[in-house]
């Protein structure tokens, strides 16, 4: 992989937003990498040198089924020439390997990336930070680099800190996605004195203040946006599917459904609400993600629900 990489500064122009005083910007971070896209190439850059530099042969891994983060990592290791292991969550995704892959696009997509499958339940999911787990994982795997679920770690954030640019210092707020907590972590870390971070968690629950506390050095600069998560990771309604199909036919860009989809019309209702003073200049990181629409959509069909376009 590259030791840099930029990308594109996008003007909005959106109907759904009613408030003509907001300049809105995304900053189009899906497009660095047609396979390793937005935050998980930020992500895995410092840590696929690190692995290199422990003259590590192995990558391993922790997802779901439907994965951002296993899909990069696969591909990652096949370009870079890591033999990779995912340990998946929901051990009857095992139990017919191949029809699984038939049903799962993002699983399928490893596979032929050459990743090797450990189907565990979703009760020994959990103990997935335990060192007694990751014993048990390198008496079976051998000697590999550990790259935490999501893929946040100092080096993760580390590569996140370069989303940030001399072209975006002239923003007010910059937007993002919140997932695991590592990419917003690297913005507040570089984001200039005059700049407010915020973040939308797609999960519910409290627990990411503790965890982005473990990455940042300043305190003030950023706020966690915490209703726009569609009652939790995965979730999704007719109102958001029909946004992000909206935005994407105005604006000619995807939004995935788990992350910045709901960013963005989380950030759209609150443009709307006056939630920001005349004039602010708003900065959106498309962190990609677009390679789980197609599993999105699958779900989406076996409930004759509106799906992604």
């Amino acid at each position: 992989m590259p030791n840099t990489k930029n990308s594109i500064l996008q003007k909005i122009s959106f109907s759904g937003i009613k408030r003509k005083d907001i300049q809105l910007f995304i900053k189009r971070e899906d497009l660095i990498h047609p396979e390793i896209s937005g935050n998980k190439y930020r992500k895995l850059k410092y840590n696929l040198l690190q692995a290199q530099s422990e003259n590590k042969k192995i990558l391993l891994t922790f997802g779901g089924a439907f994965s951002n983060h296993i899909s990069a990592v696969a591909y990652a290791g096949k370009l870079n020439g890591f033999k990779t292991i995912g340990v998946i969550r929901g051990d009857e995704l095992g139990v017919d390997l191949e029809k699984t892959l038939v049903s799962n696009p993002t699983l399928r997509f490893a596979n032929e990336c050459g990743m090797t499958f450990k189907f565990v339940s979703r009760t020994d999911y959990r103990n997935k930070a335990f060192q007694e787990f990751i014993e048990q994982l390198k008496d079976e795997f051998d000697n590999f680099y550990l790259i935490p679920e999501g893929g946040t770690n100092d080096l993760a954030v580390k590569g996140c800190e370069e989303i940030l640019s001399k072209e975006t210092e002239s923003f007010d707020v910059i937007c993002v996605a919140v997932g695991t907590g590592g990419t917003i972590s690297g913005l507040i870390n570089t984001a200039k004195l005059h700049q407010q971070v915020l973040g939308f968690p797609a999960l519910k629950g409290d627990f990411l203040n503790v965890e982005i506390d473990k990455y940042v050095n300043q305190t003030e600069n950023w706020n966690l946006i915490s209703e726009y998560h569609f009652g939790g990771y995965a979730k999704t309604s007719e109102e958001l599917i029909t946004f992000i199909n909206q935005f994407k036919k105005e604006t000619s860009i995807p939004l995935d459904p788990v992350y910045t989809g709901k960013m963005l019309f989380g950030l759209v209702d609150l443009i709307n609400r006056d939630y920001f003073t005349d004039h602010t200049k708003i900065l959106v990181i498309h962190t990609g993600g677009l390679q789980g629409i197609e599993g999105m959509n699958t779900i989406l069909k076996r409930r004759n629900s509106l799906i992604i376009e």
